[in-house]
């Protein structure tokens, strides 16, 4: 779909102020495309000023996490089932009952005028009296609560934290109905912003100071060294992204090469590396004095990739485009370190990628947990006799986590687990480390490691 500016969108024929509009847009194209919010917002928030910016991001996510309990709030005002509501009527719905039940500095009159003028702009006018009668029927009866109805412990959790309802009850088989609901719950609150220095780039204590400086509130993350945390201001977090002195990265994707234990002088594999944030903080790690070789079967996510290198000023990254499932290029065992950060459905980024809930299936865990397995049984066939593999996904699931490596295991001769340097109260039963974002306040994952007998 092609991208139109909210500038062009809201002048003349609108009055819609430009946050809402920009929200509106993006959640449209977030439920008729394959698109991911956060990508959206962060290619176009330049669009706005700071303060429709950050009202649009609220919008924009909160809609998306709060999407199941929304449509059954509308089901009960409008006497209708949401899904056969046209899509521009529906996410105007969305946008009007989140600013009247979740945003408290929105008046209502607010919420409910700008509603109806935005399906006036996707030119249904017809919509104007039933957006208008909902929302002033939710104004007049402010405490209904549909989770508040239901008697089925499950299906109150999946409804009280707008998750589907399989997600709520395969979680509970597998971690308990009290873990599931604390996940599920953490899922709905906007994380922390995470980031690292990138060290050649000037002194840590420099950034860390300058950042302070502008009213940006940091501290040391709790989770893995070297790794910070930002709330407040976040303006200079932009720019000294921008100019690569730092690199936003979630704590616990950080996490994981720390666990590969890059040196210098290493021999390093990143099989499915793309966009390059662990591939650049291996780079750092190692003081730009290994040779990284970052591999991808997308040609576009390796030019991502190739941009992230180089906006950060590393030479060490080496990009190949190769399939993980299939024979790599490569002759023998060369690599010290082998890291498979798999792809998965992304069950614990559910906080910064909430529209992933809506989007994966049963099916596509089984699927994905196959893939899995055959790309860690090909990746380790190149690690060096003493060399360490590590395995990682941005998953919960059992089936491409613990299952995977039982399965790994299984098939394969030549590789022990290895002990992790890690908080105690990380590890799991079979010694691999699990990150939850209710217990952690990090995306969900899981990393285990091997090492290869000599």
């Amino acid at each position: 779909m092609k991208q139109r500016s909210v500038a062009k969108s809201i002048r003349p024929n609108s009055a819609v102020t430009p946050a809402r509009l920009f929200a509106f847009e993006i959640l449209r194209r977030v439920e008729e495309g394959s698109a991911f919010a956060s990508v959206l917002l962060a290619a176009r928030e330049t669009e706005l000023e700071e303060h429709d910016r950050a009202l649009s991001h609220e919008l924009v996510m909160g809609v998306l996490r709060r999407r199941l309990w929304l449509d059954r709030v509308i089901a009960h005002y409008a006497g209708r089932d949401p899904e056969c509501l046209d899509l521009a009527v529906r996410i105007a719905l969305w946008l009007g009952l989140y600013q009247l039940r979740f945003l408290s500095r929105v008046p209502a009159s607010a919420a409910v005028n700008e509603s109806v003028k935005l399906v006036r702009v996707a030119r249904i006018r017809s919509a104007d009296g039933l957006v208008n009668a909902v929302l002033r029927r939710a104004t007049r009866e402010p405490d209904y609560d549909p989770a508040a109805e239901l008697t089925n412990p499950l299906e109150q959790t999946a409804v009280r934290t707008s998750h589907p309802l399989w997600l709520i009850e395969r979680w509970a088989k597998s971690f308990g109905i009290a873990e599931t609901a604390a996940f599920a719950e953490a899922n709905n609150f906007t994380p922390p912003v995470a980031f690292r220095t990138i060290h050649h780039r000037g002194s840590e204590a420099e950034v860390i100071q300058a950042l302070r400086a502008a009213g940006t509130m940091v501290s040391a993350s709790r989770l893995t060294p070297a790794a910070w945390r930002a709330t407040g201001s976040t303006g200079i977090l932009r720019q000294l992204a921008r100019e690569g002195a730092i690199y936003l990265q979630d704590e616990a994707s950080q996490f994981v090469a720390r666990i590969l234990g890059a040196k210098e002088g290493n021999y390093i594999l990143d099989v499915c590396a793309a966009p390059g944030s662990k591939s650049t903080h291996l780079a750092d790690l190692s003081r730009d004095k290994a040779l990284i070789v970052a591999g991808d079967i997308h040609a576009h996510r390796l030019r991502t990739l190739i941009t992230t290198a180089a906006n950060q000023g590393f030479r060490s990254i080496h990009p190949v485009n190769m399939d993980g499932l299939n024979q790599l290029p490569f002759r023998g065992a060369p690599f010290d370190r082998v890291l498979v950060d798999a792809p998965c459905t992304g069950t614990g980024t559910l906080r910064h990628n909430p529209e992933i809930r809506w989007r994966i299936t049963a099916a596509d865990i089984k699927d994905l947990s196959t893939r899995q397995v055959r790309i860690l049984l090909n990746a380790a066939r190149y690690v060096k006799p003493g060399g360490r593999l590590v395995y990682s996904t941005c998953s919960v699931e059992p089936e491409e986590n613990e299952q995977v490596i039982v399965k790994f295991l299984e098939e394969t001769e030549g590789f022990v687990p290895s002990v992790l340097s890690v908080r105690a109260d990380l590890l799991t039963a079979s010694g691999a480390a699990r990150i939850w974002p209710h217990r952690d306040d990090a995306d969900g994952f899981y990393v285990a490691a091997f090492e290869r007998h000599p």
